[in-house]
C-alpha cells in the first residue's frame, strides 16, 4: 500500500499529472493502448520533463547570480584537492627520505666517498694491483671495510681519523717544540693514542714490509747511528750533507703515491696518506672557542711513527742514484734520515767537488733540496764525525764528551747527585744510566765499565725522584752569538751532524733536546 508521503515524493520528483496518469494506468482506469488526442500520456510525460528542467535551470540561475559564493566554492574545492595532493606528496617524500637515510647509513658502514676538499679526488678508484701487493708481501686489502676490519675499528672511526678539515675544533696531534742546538725550534707533532695505534698498524703491516735501499740506516731494525758510522771509518775524507726541510717536503700527494706504487687502490691509498699526514696548524680563539687552522698543505709530521719509514720508502730512488754515483767516483754512501754521508780514500778524495755537484743535481731531481749551510768536508788530519760519532780510526764516542761524563760521575760519587746534571733530564741518575747504555752500544768494552760505575752510584744514591721525566713547556731563548771561527777542516760554518747526532746525554750549556732529534719517537 503506497503511503501519502511516498505519493508526495513522487509528485515532487516528476509532476502531479504524471503521477495521476501512472496511478490510473496501474489501477486499470486508463489503457496503455488507448489513443485519446485530447489527453495523451506522452504529452503529460513531456510536460513533466519540461517542468523538471525548468526547476533545475531556475536553481542553477539562482546559484549563478551569487558570484562570490561560486568563487568561494571553487576555491574550497581547489584547496581540498591541494591538501589531498600535498599530503600524498609529503607522505611520499618522507618515505623516500627514510629510504635514502637508511641507504646512506648502510653505505657509511661500507664506503667512504668524501674525506675533505682537495683530497677526495681518487676515492672512486677502487681497483688494487693484487700482483704487486703479493710481490711486496703486503696485506691484500680490497675495500675500506677490509681496511677497517684489519685495523679492528669501524668504518666510521676510520673516516673520523682520516677526515681533512682546513679548520677544525679538534686535532689528532699533540704539538710541542724542542730547541735546536744550532738555534731555533723544531716542532714535534705526536699523534694521540687512537691515531697512534692506527699508524703503528700501518707501520708494522705495510711500511716495515717494504724493502728499502741498503744505504739507509735510519729507523730500521738492526740499524743505528753506529752501523751508519761504521761504513766511513778510517777514510781520507768524509763529506756530510743535509736535506733541507726533510719531513715537510714530503707532501700528501707524495705519500699517497707511495701507497699506490705498492699496489693499493686510489681509495685505500688516500685513506692511508691522510692517516699519515697533517698540515701545520695554528690555534685561533674566537667567541670562546678554539680552532685549529691549517697553514700549509698536508705533509709528514715529525713525531708520527709512520713518518721515518715513509721517508725511507720515498728515498729508495734517491738512495739508488746516490749509491751509483758514489761508486763511480770511488765513494761510500749512507743516509741516516736527512743526513747523507760520503767518504773515500786515496785518489778518490780528489773527486769531492764533482761528487757534491752530482749529489745536488740528483737531490733536486728527486724534489728535495740540500741545506746550503750544512755541508761539511772533513779530512783525515782532523776529527771526522758521522751522526755524532768519531770515525777516524773506528767508531767511538767523542773523547771530550766522555771526559765530561766521567767528571760528572766523579762529582756524584764525591758529593752525591744533588745539584748535578747531565743532559736535559731533570733526573741525573736516570740520565747517566741512559748515556752509559749508549756508550755500551757504541763501544761495549768501555761502556761496560761505565755501566758498572753507574750501577754502583745508583745502589748508593738510588735512581732519583722517579724514572719518568716530566716534559715542561719550553720557552724560546735566543742563543748567544758564537765568535770563534770553524776549524780548517770544515768548509761550512755550521756543523749539522754534530747538531743532529750528538749522543744522548751530552752535557752542554745551550738548550737542546733530551735525545737526538731522530729519536723523537722514543718520547712516547
Amino acid at each position: 500500500m503506497t503511503t501519502r508521503q511516498e505519493i508526495y515524493d513522487r509528485i515532487r520528483e516528476s509532476s502531479r499529472d504524471e503521477v495521476i496518469l501512472e496511478e490510473m494506468i496501474r489501477l486499470g482506469f486508463w489503457s496503455r493502448d488507448t489513443d485519446k488526442p485530447e489527453d495523451p500520456a506522452e504529452d503529460i510525460r513531456r510536460q513533466g520533463e519540461l517542468e523538471r528542467e525548468q526547476r533545475r535551470l531556475t536553481q542553477e540561475a539562482a546559484r549563478l547570480r551569487n558570484i562570490e559564493a561560486l568563487h568561494e566554492e571553487a576555491r574550497r574545492k581547489r584547496m581540498e584537492e591541494f591538501r589531498r595532493r600535498r599530503q600524498e606528496t609529503k607522505e611520499r617524500r618522507e618515505q623516500e627520505r627514510v629510504q635514502r637515510a637508511a641507504a646512506w647509513q648502510e653505505s657509511k658502514q661500507k664506503e667512504i666517498v668524501y674525506l675533505g676538499d682537495s683530497v677526495s679526488t681518487t676515492l672512486n678508484q677502487q681497483t688494487t694491483d693484487e700482483d704487486r701487493l703479493r710481490s711486496n708481501a703486503l696485506p691484500n686489502l680490497q675495500s675500506i671495510v677490509e681496511v677497517a676490519e684489519a685495523m679492528e675499528i669501524s668504518v666510521g672511526e676510520l673516516r673520523w681519523l682520516a677526515f681533512h678539515r682546513r679548520t677544525a675544533e679538534i686535532t689528532h696531534y699533540r704539538k710541542f717544540a724542542v730547541p735546536k742546538k744550532t738555534g731555533g725550534v723544531r716542532e714535534i707533532s705526536a699523534p694521540k693514542p687512537r691515531l697512534k695505534r692506527i699508524q703503528h698498524w700501518i707501520l708494522h703491516h705495510i711500511l716495515d714490509q717494504v724493502e728499502v735501499h741498503d744505504a739507509a740506516h735510519g729507523f730500521r731494525r738492526d740499524r743505528s747511528i753506529v752501523t751508519n758510522a761504521q761504513q766511513h771509518t778510517s777514510s781520507g775524507v768524509v763529506v756530510n750533507v743535509d736535506i733541507q726541510d726533510f719531513f715537510p717536503t714530503v707532501t700528501f700527494r707524495r705519500i699517497r703515491g707511495v701507497f699506490k706504487s705498492l699496489g693499493y687502490s686510489g681509495q685505500i691509498s688516500t685513506v692511508f696518506a691522510l692517516l699519515c699526514s697533517e698540515p701545520e696548524r695554528r690555534e685561533v680563539a674566537l667567541d670562546g672557542r678554539t680552532f685549529h687552522v691549517a697553514r700549509t698543505e698536508r705533509r709528514l709530521p715529525q713525531g708520527a711513527p709512520t713518518s721515518p719509514a715513509l721517508t725511507n720508502v720515498i728515498c729508495r730512488g734517491l738512495d739508488a742514484r746516490l749509491h751509483t754515483l758514489s761508486q763511480k767516483n770511488g765513494f761510500t754512501y749512507t743516509r741516516y734520515a736527512d743526513d747523507m754521508t760520503f767518504s773515500a780514500s786515496g785518489e778518490a778524495t780528489q773527486n769531492v767537488g764533482r761528487v757534491l755537484r752530482q749529489v745536488k743535481h740528483a737531490v733536486s731531481q728527486e724534489s728535495f733540496q740540500l741545506h746550503p749551510d750544512k755541508t761539511r768536508i772533513q779530512r783525515a788530519s782532523r776529527r771526522q764525525e758521522v751522526t755524532g760519532l768519531t770515525v777516524n780510526s773506528g767508531v767511538s764516542v767523542p773523547r771530550e764528551t766522555l771526559r765530561r761524563f766521567r767528571a760528572v760521575l766523579f762529582q756524584i760519587d764525591r758529593d752525591g747527585p744533588g745539584g748535578k746534571r747531565w743532559g736535559a733530564s731533570q733526573n741525573v741518575m736516570v740520565s747517566i744510566e741512559g748515556f752509559a747504555n749508549f756508550v755500551a752500544m757504541v763501544d761495549p768494552e768501555r761502556g761496560a765499565k761505565l755501566q758498572q760505575t753507574v750501577a754502583e752510584l745508583q745502589d748508593r744514591h738510588g735512581r732519583g725522584r722517579g724514572t719518568v721525566t716530566v716534559r715542561q713547556r719550553w720557552t724560546f731563548q735566543r742563543p748567544e752569538p758564537v765568535s770563534s771561527p770553524p776549524g780548517p777542516s770544515e768548509t761550512a760554518v755550521s756543523n749539522p751532524l754534530q747538531a743532529a747526532a750528538s749522543p744522548p746525554g751530552a752535557d752542554q750549556s745551550a738548550p737542546k733536546p733530551r735525545k737526538p732529534w731522530w729519536m723523537w719517537w722514543k718520547f712516547w
